[in-house]
């Protein structure tokens, strides 16, 4: 289930992201919507980086047991509605694939993936993901551009 607190007029198809959702954890995340201003501030309290970026997640900090037997969420995405805009603008999608491929993207570092530390594991699942979800391979192209 996803807990949505839109911030921006971004329109919002939540069933579509519902379904990713339930395919990856039975458990509950928090899902933010926002401004550069706010996004920025968050990466660089967390990551000290003093820029606006497209998403950021935070896992719930509990260890996993208690998560279980607690029912804590999985954690908290936020995505820049800027970012979302300008990328489906320029990949030629619709903002609600990209607002998908980014939601992916943030379930995934949710579930303790880390495409800064792997061996290509967390690329490999979003494409899984994209494929399964017939979204575009933008997400997959950029990606493979770092």
């Amino acid at each position: 289930m996803i807990d949505l607190d839109n911030q921006t007029p971004l329109a919002v198809d939540l069933d579509a992201l519902e379904k990713i959702a339930e395919v990856l954890s039975s458990k509950e995340v928090e899902l933010i919507i926002s401004d550069d201003e706010t996004i920025q501030e968050l990466n660089a309290e967390h990551r000290g980086k003093d820029s606006a970026t497209d998403v950021l997640s935070f896992p719930m900090e509990a260890p996993f047991t208690e998560q279980s037997i607690f029912g804590m969420p999985l954690g908290s995405i936020i995505i820049a509605e800027s970012f979302v805009k300008e990328k489906a603008a320029a990949f030629g999608h619709t903002t609600q694939d990209e607002l998908s491929l980014l939601f992916i993207h943030g379930m995934l570092h949710l579930l303790g993936f880390d495409h800064e530390n792997d061996n290509g594991e967390m690329r490999a699942r979003e494409k899984e993901l994209i494929e399964q979800f017939h979204l575009p391979k933008s997400l997959i192209v950029r990606t493979e551009e770092y």
